[in-house]
């Protein structure tokens, strides 16, 4: 799909053909002074040309659905072309299972194109068929895991039409082949939201499924949001699951010192201090600690962030030093 291609040799331009010797061409407009003219091979002229032409007369034909593939087959990603495509496949009561086929072919070419993944969604709301596009969402992922307009269609695909069945597994393969794909990870949360929800022991399995990525890679930040997201459904609290809380102590025991390790323990902190549950592990001393860490030596990258949240630990034990003192002083 581009401005030439290996035919162009045999192309007969639209102006040189007998049967639109009826239409005349309409040129593109730039105006009286146009800042950057885009310079365009004669084949790509000549064809939006006649487009143009079309979409101004309105023409609903066979020859102008032809025409629209040709301006496709240049520019994937032009709107127009799409939309009045879809005009004429109504307008001309073109069989749609042709034309998810054409799409297929498409998408191949031109896998990260929105506009033909668009067209292809709206053939599917057309037929209210949605029995190909696991695989061809599939396909497209094989090639490229996160590839992000296909796991749109492939989540619209399965929320519209309720095909969740063998999802997760279809996951599970691509974390497996790639833990730090955060595409895969994203997926799996949005099957566990729109489909399995988040009971009790979805919550427990969800999280030793995470904690078992991360032993295998430790320094995975997908991995660690993932577990902080399934955290955040479980009733108890990320300091209330003593399995969670002691993996992460072990790992810093250990002497791992992942940012994102380092960083969910600041939220057990934070947790901690806002519950009024503090104990020797997750308190406001520890967190400005950890922050202090984060900022020198572990993310330092971001360490006007964890400074920030470091100014804010402080102000919190600042506060909690000051109540201490003065029932102290009360006590006295």
């Amino acid at each position: 799909m581009s401005d030439s291609g290996e035919n162009d040799a045999a192309w007969t331009l639209y102006k040189d053909r007998p049967e639109w010797r009826d239409l005349k061409p309409v040129p593109e407009n730039d105006g009286p002074s146009p800042v950057v003219v885009i310079a365009h091979s004669e084949k790509f002229e000549d064809v939006y040309n006649y487009f143009r032409a079309v979409l101004q007369s309105n023409e609903k034909s066979e020859r102008a659905l032809q025409l629209t593939k040709d301006a496709v087959e240049l520019n994937p990603a032009n709107y127009t072309v799409w939309q009045y495509r879809r005009d004429l496949l109504q307008a001309l009561g073109t069989d749609l299972r042709t034309e998810l086929d054409y799409v297929e072919a498409v998408i191949k070419h031109s896998p990260k194109n929105y506009q033909v993944w668009h067209h292809r969604r709206v053939l599917v709301e057309w037929l209210q068929d949605p029995s190909l596009e696991l695989e061809l969402t599939g396909d497209a992922l094989l090639q490229d895991p996160k590839n992000y307009h296909a796991w749109q269609h492939r989540q619209w695909v399965m929320k519209t039409f309720g095909l969740f069945d063998k999802e997760l597994e279809f996951v599970d393969n691509l974390i497996t082949e790639d833990v730090r794909n955060n595409s895969a990870w994203n997926q799996r949360y949005f099957v566990m939201n729109n489909h399995l929800g988040w009971s009790d022991l979805n919550v427990q399995r969800e999280i030793c499924y995470t904690l078992e990525k991360i032993k295998f890679v430790k320094n995975n930040e997908s991995s660690w949001n993932y577990l902080r997201g399934v955290c955040f459904h479980d009733k108890r609290g990320i300091n209330g699951n003593a399995v969670v809380t002691s993996f992460c102590e072990e790992l810093y025991k250990n002497k791992c010192r992942s940012p994102y390790l380092l960083a969910f323990i600041i939220d057990m902190c934070d947790e901690a201090i806002k519950k009024g549950e503090t104990n020797t592990f997750h308190n406001a001393d520890r967190a400005i600690l950890l922050c202090h860490d984060l900022a020198t030596k572990y993310d330092k990258i971001r360490s006007k962030y964890w400074n920030y949240v470091c100014d804010k630990f402080k102000k919190i034990q600042k506060a909690q030093n000051e109540t201490d003192n003065h029932e102290n002083n009360i006590d006295n």
